[in-house]
């Protein structure tokens, strides 16, 4: 029997109904699912809030149309005004005038800005502002900012600067049994530094780069009256041209823009009663040497933006590696200076002029690097010691401690003896860097990044060799600025070691 399906007054049949109603029941399923990521999501927005009120960042969020969303409590606190005075307010309401909205430049641009100068609120407090787009979709929904107070930075750095003080003023660290060697030249700088470390006189330590000259500084230092004094080390050639002025003579309240309030003692301050280690003097620029000159000879000094001098009660040691002689002629250092720091001057031999020590101060670095690698290795067997007493050291002991790191690195770590086999042949070879060689030194052949990179280093390598270490010769033949070149020689560790 053929049952009839009724028909409804809107052409639905109630068989459609039927299906309808089988549908709704088959989603009631899907309801709760949408239901608990709802709630999941209620719970993301309810822990993103919280984490956004609790950061100490101050953090702000506007939308498209530049209004304050949403601030937190950190930055309310920095802007000193209220939650009610921010929100749904243009980005614009809390800052001081004379700047412009870098919230406003971001959602125009779509580009982030960081680190931009700005200064808000009623007291006009000086932040430093980072702002990012949000992006949705393709689209700019907003922007998210953030904000660090500069006085809190400026704290930060001067208690990074004075731990570095305390760091750099903690003494010598290295005494004159430290200095191996017994070799006639050896002997002669040693006895003759001892002597001087009795006296207050000043000293010049000349040498080659690698030779240890910092090493000589320490042992002065520490055998001289001062030695309970600050011993502060100074590399001339480290600080840009135009801040060592007030890095080594310190400067006054207002000399110059950004300059601290109540202004700075500088090295030959902070030295006082104590050592002043001026490495790398040969690179001090010439229109800072006559009040160099004042420092050493009248024993005062003045800082940047006053005029009264200040007495200072310093033993001054300093040291090159450039020839200084040859600089006075070509009017790159001044005569008068240089006879004030060569009052006693003092050779320090190259490794290549004190062969026979170089068994002795082998074992010697061996033992400092064993420590630092958590190795056990006794001793260097004789082969291993004639090889190493055949190179010619361009490097000198710098160079020497590079190959022994080296050469910890190939040995197994079940053996306790270095031997020939585990240090990388060396070669004293042209100057030119061809890229057969490097192709032909390397155990593979790497990228071109990296073969690039192993074609410069090696090439700074040897030109500062050529130079016996002198910086400036060395950007200069290499054609870029002396800052570039210490960049490099600090990615590539070229000067890795504190003691040489």
């Amino acid at each position: 029997m053929m049952v009839g399906i009724p028909q409804s007054d809107d052409n639905t049949t109630s068989f459609d109904v039927f299906l309808g109603a089988v549908s709704f029941f088959q989603d009631g399923s899907d309801i709760n699912i949408l239901k608990e990521e709802l709630g999941n999501l209620r719970k993301a927005k309810e822990l993103l809030h919280t984490i956004i009120q609790t950061t100490q960042d101050a953090i702000f969020i506007a939308d498209e149309a530049g209004k304050v969303v949403l601030v937190n409590l950190a930055y309310t606190k920095l802007a000193g005004l209220a939650e009610e005075q921010l929100l749904n307010q243009p980005v614009t309401v809390d800052i001081a005038e004379g700047f412009e909205s870098v919230s406003l430049k971001v959602l125009a641009t779509g580009k982030p800005i960081r680190e931009a100068p700005m200064r808000i609120g009623p007291t006009r407090k000086e932040v430093i502002i980072s702002v990012a787009p949000l992006i949705i979709n393709g689209e700019i929904k907003g922007c998210i900012g953030v904000l660090h107070d500069v006085s809190v930075i400026l704290r930060l750095s001067e208690e990074l600067r004075n731990a570095n003080k305390l760091i750099m003023h903690f003494g010598s660290k290295y005494s004159f049994q430290d200095i191996v060697g017994t070799s006639a030249k050896m002997l002669e700088s040693k006895n003759k530094a001892l002597i001087a470390s009795k006296t207050d006189i000043t000293i010049l330590l000349r040498g080659e780069s690698g030779t240890g000259k910092e090493l000589f500084a320490h042992a002065i230092h520490h055998a001289s009256s001062r030695r309970n004094k600050p011993f502060v080390r100074v590399n001339c050639a480290a600080i840009p041209e135009s801040l060592i002025e007030s890095e080594l003579f310190g400067y006054s309240e207002g000399s110059f823009s950004g300059a601290k309030r109540g202004g700075r003692s500088g090295y030959f301050e902070e030295a006082s009663g104590g050592t002043l280690f001026l490495d790398e003097i040969g690179e001090m620029p010439l229109f800072l040497q006559a009040k160099m000159l004042r420092a050493v000879q009248e024993k005062e000094i003045v800082r940047l933006g006053e005029n009264n001098p200040r007495v200072i009660d310093v033993r001054i040691i300093a040291a090159t590696n450039a020839n200084l002689e040859e600089m006075i002629q070509i009017k790159l250092f001044r005569e008068d200076l240089y006879y004030r720091l060569s009052v006693l001057p003092i050779n320090i031999p190259s490794l290549k002029e004190i062969k026979d020590d170089i068994p002795e101060i082998a074992r010697m670095l061996l033992t400092k690097i064993c420590k630092e690698y958590g190795r056990v290795i006794s001793d260097i067997d004789q082969p291993a010691l004639e090889y190493l007493k055949s190179h010619s050291w361009a490097g000198n002991i710098r160079e020497l401690e590079n190959v022994l790191r080296r050469a910890c690195i190939n040995l197994p770590l079940q053996d306790t003896l270095m031997r020939l086999e585990h240090i990388s042949p060396m070669t004293d070879i042209d100057l030119t860097v061809g890229i057969e060689h490097l192709l032909t030194s390397c155990d593979t052949a790497g990228s071109y990044e990296q073969l690039k990179a192993a074609w410069e280093e090696e090439l700074i390598t040897r030109i500062l060799a050529l130079n016996g270490g002198n910086r400036t010769k060395t950007a200069s033949a290499l054609g870029i600025s002396l800052r570039n070149l210490y960049k490099k020689i600090a990615k590539y560790h070229l000067s890795n070691s504190e003691k040489y």
